[in-house]
């Protein structure tokens, strides 16, 4: 993303070139770049608009260093917000917990929750060196349970069967039981899809959420969802305490 706005930046960085500050005249076309670039890469229009703010905020009046032309440190301003913004660093999941620790996923119907799972899984089991163990608490696609347990097979990851017939809160009782009497360090739970306006699902996942207590609630979105992720994201961390985001 900040390759694709450099180079719209570059064309409009004419105007602020040979100044000594950064001002609200000549730094105007820029901003009017940065919105556009955003907004056509499916940002969401709140979090453009606060993004130009703050790029804004910290452009206007900026002292130019003498080695840098006023064109050269907004870039950097903008480089730097964008990494604010998208994260500066990879946050490693908090498994510091009494085994097993539970890691829920949470999301909407055909996000990738499911083969999620199974990659975090062998992430941990490669990486991190953890004994991994799988469950599926959703109880309305019987072949999400099956893929599940496909999945486990190839990333060796300890299942634990569930079926449609059960409540989602035994299932995942059964398996931390379960995941105790083996030893397994980690058990990841797979939840059902859910849109974030169908009350009865999401009060569904908030009693799982509250009886698991995870400690680590993971919303798993498609990197093809585009703006509206924000506002999904939104939506269902006002009902779960999400503590991170996967993208699929």
């Amino acid at each position: 993303m900040f390759e694709n706005l450099s180079d719209r930046l570059s064309k409009t960085l004419k105007n602020i070139s040979g100044r000594g500050r950064l001002t609200d005249d000549n730094i105007k076309d820029t901003l009017r770049e940065v919105r556009m670039a955003l907004l056509e890469a499916d940002v969401a229009l709140p979090v453009v608009r606060e993004f130009v703010k703050k790029v804004k905020e910290r452009a206007l009046g900026q002292e130019v260093n003498k080695s840098l032309s006023p064109g050269q440190v907004f870039v950097k301003i903008v480089q730097q917000e964008l990494e604010s913004a998208m994260g500066e660093s990879n946050e490693s999941l908090n498994l510091a917990a009494q085994p097993p620790a539970v890691v829920m996923m949470a999301g909407l119907q055909g996000a990738g929750k499911t083969t999620s799972v199974a990659k975090l899984a062998k992430y941990l089991k490669e990486r991190e060196k953890k004994k991994v163990m799988v469950v599926s608490a959703d109880i309305y696609r019987p072949a999400a349970i099956k893929q599940l347990e496909t999945l486990a097979t190839e990333v060796d990851a300890i299942f634990f069967p569930s079926n449609e017939k059960q409540n989602p809160v035994d299932i995942v009782n059964g398996a931390i039981a379960e995941a105790r009497t083996q030893f397994a360090d980690v058990l990841l739970v797979d939840t059902a899809g859910r849109l974030h306006v169908d009350e009865d699902m999401m009060d569904e996942i908030k009693a799982l959420h509250q009886v698991v207590e995870p400690v680590e609630t993971l919303f798993v979105v498609d990197a093809m969802t585009g703006q509206d992720a924000a506002n999904t994201a939104q939506a269902f961390n006002e009902a779960l305490p999400l503590t991170g985001v996967s993208f699929n």
